[in-house]
């Protein structure tokens, strides 16, 4: 009978999409409840929260793409470097493969044995060397340009939820209740779902990530209300 499996794929993704949600539905929520005890227009409100998310989504994706630029310029670099390894000092690089069988116990004359065999297939060495001694794993070739777009789109769509209620009332006050309602329930279904992915307590997860947003949506609100 085959065993199922039920690790994690696509972490990179779905770390994004963490990213891109959680400040979306925290900073503009934040921003309009702290608008919302300085001003007494949802017009403001909304332009504000607008732009803010607007500007937000850039900010984030462009962060999210130098990140992915970085990760793959990093390992081209040491990817490079083990090629030279490889040519200039075979042996020393031999000895660090045996090193790492070492260390799963295997014996010497298994460590050499091993260590030969990869020896014999330079692209395959090289690999292994990344994988095991430096702990990189190769970057997909388009993983900036993906993470910027799902950084980006998640920070929109996790800001325009809280931000909705302030179409539909007509005084702050009554927006940002309709607004804490729907951001509350918004955190805690992200949360849960964010914890039940990434194999944490689903329960503690979204009450741990809703306490997160409201808390900073209140401190807003309160510094706001101090201030006018």
């Amino acid at each position: 009978m085959k065993h199922p499996e039920t690790h994690l794929k696509s972490s990179e993704f779905i770390t994004d999409i963490v990213i891109g949600m959680s400040d979306g539905l925290t900073v503009p929520f934040a921003l309009a409840a702290g608008l919302s005890g300085a001003v007494q227009n949802n017009d403001i409100i909304l332009t504000a929260g607008i732009a803010e998310i607007v500007a937000g989504s850039i900010a984030m994706g462009l962060g999210g793409y130098l990140a992915g630029r970085t990760e793959l310029e990093h390992y081209q670099s040491e990817l490079q470097k083990e090629y030279d390894e490889v040519e200039r000092i075979p042996e020393k690089e031999i000895h660090e493969v045996k090193e790492v069988f070492a260390e799963y116990g295997l014996s010497d004359a298994h460590q050499e044995l091993i260590a030969r065999e990869l020896a014999k297939d330079k692209d395959k060495w090289v690999d292994f060397m990344m994988k095991f001694e430096l702990g990189l794993e190769k970057p997909h070739p388009n993983r900036a340009t993906n993470s910027a777009l799902t950084i980006g789109t998640s920070y929109v769509v996790g800001g325009l939820l809280p931000l909705t209620a302030y179409f539909f009332t007509n005084k702050p006050i009554n927006g940002l209740i309709l607004s804490a309602i729907i951001t509350t329930i918004c955190l805690f279904v992200f949360g849960y779902f964010k914890s039940k992915v990434t194999g944490q307590t689903p329960i503690y997860g979204a009450l741990k990530v809703t306490l997160i947003g409201l808390i900073a949506a209140g401190a807003a609100f309160a510094i706001a209300k101090i201030i006018s």
